[in-house]
């Protein structure tokens, strides 16, 4: 069994020759944001779910990006409602959010 249910990692990447990246996106803030909401709700730490940073995960072209472990689903976001729809679709009730999903 995994230590954690659901493993997210936030790609922050900052890419300094003018090429996208995820960092341009506001994924920083929404970081923050999906950390302090799975607090919120009860549902972080040991057993259940743990938001990390990451650097690049190599998919900035098609980001912002977020992965979940050990799902291996990948997803993009605009904004809070779209962490928001991840959190309670995938990370709570275990249903993919395909909209999302790279």
């Amino acid at each position: 069994m995994s230590y954690y249910r659901h493993h997210v990692f936030f790609c922050l990447n900052k890419r300094d020759n003018g090429e996208k990246c995820c960092a341009d996106s506001g994924a920083a803030e929404l970081h923050a944001y999906a950390k302090g909401r799975i607090k919120k709700l009860g549902v972080a730490g040991k057993g259940s779910i743990r938001i990390n940073k990451a650097g690049c995960l190599d998919r900035c072209e098609e980001g912002p990006v977020i992965v979940v472990y050990p799902d291996d689903v990948w997803y993009t976001y605009i904004d809070r409602d779209d962490i928001d729809e991840i959190i309670d679709r995938h990370l709570i009730g275990g249903e993919v959010v395909e909209r999302l999903r790279l």
